[in-house]
């Protein structure tokens, strides 16, 4: 079989469509360079929905622990505390177990026990607490003055927000966000790892890099393929992000610009 079948027949094996069965022997490296990025199909699809609807509800969580009103404010801070104090891998457990026990009384709830959408949620709960956080960071650092300049113009309420207050707390949040960007995509190889189960031998680049390395006894080729992929995704989430940075800091001069900076994250 030729590369050019061999992406033809396993390039979207990973969400059913191609070839059903694996290789068996004789692999080539182009069977894994293709089966390993068929699986980042499942890893870009976890980390791109958990981190975009993540973005709204940590917004939302943030405003919640900067409220004076104690019922916003400990629900907001208590969300936080058990996403960010408890490991993902357990979460991911604990997640699927629940959604087992439901599932009987519950039918609705068989469909949370796949793990494209009961990991997915997951997911956005884990990412919505960890950037809810730098969120609230943010808006502590907001500077007075831009806040009694917003007053002295008149804007009020949901006015100042979205003119002022939303747009500082991004800019001053946004290089702590990439971060967090970059370790929830890296985050999505402990999905098929933990509770939730492979169905059809369809999982993510984790999966596949598992299954050349057991078969062939050198973890030396597959593993290097895993890092390659995410490598290149990882660059091009900070391009992505990086531009949105630039856009959010377009009225500062350039010596007042932040850059983004990638500060290693030793555990999740």
């Amino acid at each position: 079989m030729s590369c050019w079948d061999t992406l033809q027949a396993y390039g979207l094996r990973s969400i059913g469509i191609g070839e059903r069965r694996l290789p068996r022997d004789e692999f080539t490296l182009c069977e894994q360079f293709t089966l390993i990025g068929s699986g980042m199909i499942w890893n870009i699809y976890f980390g791109l929905l958990a981190l975009c609807a993540g973005f709204f509800l940590a917004t939302a969580v943030a405003l919640g622990k900067s409220s004076a009103n104690p019922w916003l404010r400990k629900p907001s801070e208590w969300f936080i505390f058990v996403f960010r104090g408890s490991p993902l891998f357990i979460q991911f457990f604990f997640a699927y177990f629940f959604f087992l026990q439901l599932k009987a009384p519950m039918p609705v709830f068989d469909v949370f026990t796949a793990a494209w959408a009961g990991a997915l949620v997951v997911l956005f709960f884990n990412t919505s607490a960890y950037s809810g956080e730098i969120f609230h960071g943010a808006l502590q650092s907001i500077p007075k003055g831009e806040v009694e300049a917003a007053d002295a113009y008149g804007l009020s309420g949901w006015s100042r927000f979205r003119r002022v207050i939303w747009p500082t707390m991004l800019r001053l949040a946004w290089p702590s966000y990439t971060n967090e960007a970059i370790f929830l995509f890296h985050a999505t190889t402990l999905v098929f790892f933990s509770a939730f189960p492979v169905r059809g031998q369809r999982g993510d680049a984790l999966y596949y890099a598992n299954y050349f390395a057991d078969k062939t006894f050198n973890p030396f080729i597959p593993y290097p393929i895993l890092a390659f992929y995410f490598i290149l995704l990882t660059l091009l989430v900070i391009g992505l992000f990086g531009l949105v940075n630039r856009r959010l800091n377009r009225h500062l001069p350039d010596g007042a610009r932040k850059r983004l900076r990638l500060r290693p994250n030793l555990i999740r």
